[in-house]
């Protein structure tokens, strides 16, 4: 007696979850130019690495003679793969069946995607497309998707959070328990023109608000770059994986591991002749800070992230000599860099990022404080920029702070850690504030009574801005050093070197770690 019959089940449950929901249904979904999961799999894991949990979980109805007579596969595609030769956990709806609407056996293996990375300690991808729980009557009874106090099923998500990285992308339609998904991540990238991303569709919206609407004006690319619940924008699915492969590059495996230090063929020693006039002499004139960025890193080595959301920092990772370290730099295109209350939120993350992985953070500072006006208080800038620095100083990965141009306020607290290296540019400005606005307030009645008070305004900022000169700070050793602008990656690659026996003693989960 054999198990041939039992076999030949198997084989045929295997091609029914393999044909997801039917050719029609794939046709309908290339229409709308997406992707099926199963290709989505294929097209961000190395070739044929995927190996897939739960092949035959779904529903199967059987005759009286326990034949299966049909077979509704599970909606949810899980396993483990590789990325550039590293192990991950993969997971993500299948819209061909029910719209990605979880079915019983989808919404386990959803869950067991976050336990199969926590179990072996490998990052986290979700292709995700399709809705939350239903009112509507599963295979079985009973509706499908339960209140969250019934199991504590986020807790596996946040924990998650504290372990590996995660990486999320909106790749169609997102919407309920998928999009707080999509949020819970360290990385979340959705496409410009198939993602939306939803708490709740326009039917529902329409029926509890009386609000007309579409799915794109409601949660389109163009709402959720600007407010960080995307982080990055795609051009298309080929592009969102690129991205997916990249981020991860930058990170370990593990808060138990350190991030592969890679080699590099950029020298140590590279100068470059731009960067001794990219900082204009005139005080009011702004600077392209990326290129800066770009002429100090390992060559094409930056990946920023969360570009259109507190566009006066911005925030990314790149290489120090094949070193992963984080970059966060103000950008005085965008009223001067000054810290607004979007731009704190997207640093303090971005710390806690940092921090979570040991990725050691480089800062290269043009702080003018924090964004002053009408507009700023009632954001709250003070309350989550103080948050900001808290993250700041209470940081436990090394940092090395470059004050390119200005370092005022409170704001500029955001910008140094308890023990990190300082070094000035000649063209750095520090102080408590700007030399414009302190001679506004503490020579205000000077200046009214002036019989030529520009004259006089121009003179006591000449003054004032000589104070703020970094040469007696240097000299006081208030900064570690003053150093040619050239200078820049040389220092930087040979800190990289100090700081590895640093790097070797943070390894393990840090006492607070990344939140959304």
């Amino acid at each position: 007696m054999s198990w041939e019959k039992e076999a030949e089940e198997i084989k045929r449950m295997r091609i029914a979850a393999k044909a997801q929901g039917g050719e029609e249904a794939i046709k309908s979904q290339h229409a709308k130019g997406r992707l099926t999961i199963r290709e989505r799999i294929s097209g961000i894991l190395d070739n044929e690495s995927f190996q897939e949990q739960g092949r035959i979980a779904g529903s199967a109805e059987r005759d009286q003679n326990g034949n299966i007579t049909d077979f509704s596969p599970a909606n949810y595609i899980t396993g483990l793969g590789t990325i550039d030769g590293r192990r991950v956990a993969i997971g993500g709806e299948d819209f061909t069946l029910k719209g990605g609407s979880p079915n019983a056996a989808g919404l386990r293996k959803s869950v067991f995607a976050e336990e199969l990375a926590s179990q072996y300690k490998v990052p986290l991808v979700r292709m995700l497309e399709g809705g939350g729980g239903s009112v509507a009557k599963g295979k079985g009874g009973g509706t499908v998707g339960s209140p969250a106090y019934e199991k504590p099923r986020f807790l596996s998500i946040a924990k998650l959070l504290g372990e590996v990285p995660v990486a999320s992308a909106a790749l169609g339609p997102v919407a309920g328990f998928p999009a707080a998904r999509f949020a819970a991540s360290h990385f979340s990238v959705m496409t410009r023109d198939t993602a939306q991303l939803l708490i709740a569709g326009p039917a529902l919206v329409e029926r509890a608000l009386n609000i007309k609407i579409t799915k794109e004006e409601l949660g389109g690319a163009q709402i959720h770059s600007r407010n960080a619940v995307a982080a990055n924008i795609a051009t298309d699915e080929a592009d969102a994986f690129s991205q997916i492969r990249r981020f991860l590059s930058f990170l370990p495996n593990n808060v138990w591991e350190l991030a592969a230090r890679q080699k590099s063929n950029d020298p140590v020693d590279r100068v470059e002749e731009e960067l001794l006039s990219i900082v204009p002499k005139n005080r009011r004139l702004p600077f392209k800070i990326r290129n800066l960025i770009q002429m100090v890193v390992d060559r094409d080595s930056f990946f920023e992230m969360g570009k259109n959301y507190g566009r006066g920092l911005l925030t990314g990772f790149a290489r120090l000599n094949g070193q992963s370290v984080g970059v966060i730099a103000n950008d005085s295109l965008y009223y001067a860099g000054a810290m607004g209350a979007d731009a704190a939120q997207k640093v303090r993350r971005f710390i806690e990022l940092c921090d979570t992985f040991h990725i050691p953070i480089v800062n290269f500072t043009d702080e003018p404080g924090f964004m002053i006006g009408p507009d700023s208080e009632k954001d709250g800038t003070i309350k989550f920029g103080t948050s900001a620095v808290a993250a700041a100083v209470m940081s436990v990965v090394p940092w090395a702070t470059v004050i390119v141009k200005k370092a005022f306020g409170v704001a500029a607290a955001a910008h140094f850690s308890e023990n990190g290296y300082v070094l000035a540019w000649p063209s750095a400005e520090m102080g408590p504030l700007p030399v414009e606005g302190g001679v506004a307030v503490a020579y205000r009645r000077q200046l009214a009574e002036a019989e030529n008070p520009e004259k006089l305004r121009a003179e006591l900022e000449e003054q004032l801005a000589a104070q703020q000169s970094p040469f007696p700070r240097a000299e006081s050793f208030s900064v570690h050093d003053i150093i040619d602008p050239r200078e820049t990656r040389p220092a930087l690659c040979q800190w990289v070197d100090w700081i590895q026996p640093q790097l070797e003693c943070l390894k393990g989960p840090v006492s607070f770690s990344f939140r959304p």
